[in-house]
């Protein structure tokens, strides 16, 4: 399937590993010239190299702090600069600790905050314009099954993430005229680096083998297995697309039937 994406120009965020490095390289695939970025330049600029030696395709890696609204201001700069506008944007931060509300100061709900609320909103402010002057766009958040199905000892997660799926269905119908996207993929649990730092927090707290916290997961998942980083970047490929242009407002997940929720 053509998916029309070729000669796009797609910003990724938090795309040095884990679903946002997955993603970018499924864009490459598609023809998609790439804006990634990442707090650790070396990283990020090791990632541009490898998916122009292996996939091929225009690579920029830039390093930024995503919660520094500084740092995005010189993203989108560099981003303008080399390609003069951005098709795509796909917002993905990593995920905020773990813990209850009372083990949390007001200091990391600021940083949540800045990290996966704020940095969504001033990615976006920096793009819509130019996305509405040229009336084509495609904004696709990460999110998390959290915001559909709260999930135990991620209360920072639960609320940040929610705000940011009430900010895109709303700004979806907004700019819905503007031929301009606005989904929410919302990934269950998948084998990245996120799983394992919550896979040995699940252990410790409940005094089980990190192998028992995963096979706790394994078995609430109907289909009885981990997804891979792989399976969402295809819908996000997807999403990001012509073929797509007539889906917008939606959070779909991608969790193995982890969700219980007729709709």
């Amino acid at each position: 399937m053509d998916l029309g994406l070729r000669g796009k120009v797609a910003l990724v965020a938090g795309s040095s590993r884990g679903l946002g490095r997955a993603v970018a390289e499924e864009l490459a695939r598609e023809k998609c010239a790439l804006v990634l970025c990442s707090r650790n330049a070396d990283e990020i600029s090791n990632v541009a190299r490898e998916i122009a030696s292996n996939i091929g395709g225009d690579t920029l890696p830039v390093p930024a702090n995503l919660s520094d609204p500084d740092d995005i201001v010189r993203l989108l700069r560099t981003a303008q600069d080399r390609f003069g506008r951005i098709d795509v944007l796909v917002t993905n931060t990593g995920g905020p600790p773990a813990g209850t509300f009372e083990s949390h100061s007001p200091q990391a709900w600021h940083d949540a905050i800045a990290q996966n609320l704020e940095s969504v909103l001033n990615l976006v402010r920096g793009v819509l314009p130019q996305m509405k002057q040229r009336q084509w766009g495609r904004i696709v958040n990460i999110t998390s099954i959290a915001v559909k199905q709260p999930v135990d000892g991620l209360i920072l997660s639960n609320s940040v993430r929610a705000a940011v799926t009430g900010f895109a269905r709303t700004l979806a119908n907004e700019v819905a005229r503007d031929g301009i996207t606005v989904n929410n993929v919302m990934p269950g649990y998948t084998r990245t680096e996120r799983l394992v730092h919550l896979a040995e927090h699940n252990a410790q707290s409940r005094g089980v083998e990190v192998d028992e916290a995963y096979a706790t997961w394994e078995r609430e998942i109907p289909m009885g297995r981990l997804g891979e980083p792989e399976e969402l970047a295809a819908l996000v490929a997807f999403l990001a697309s012509s073929r797509a242009a007539y889906i917008t407002g939606t959070s779909i997940p991608v969790d193995g039937g982890w969700i219980r929720a007729l709709v």
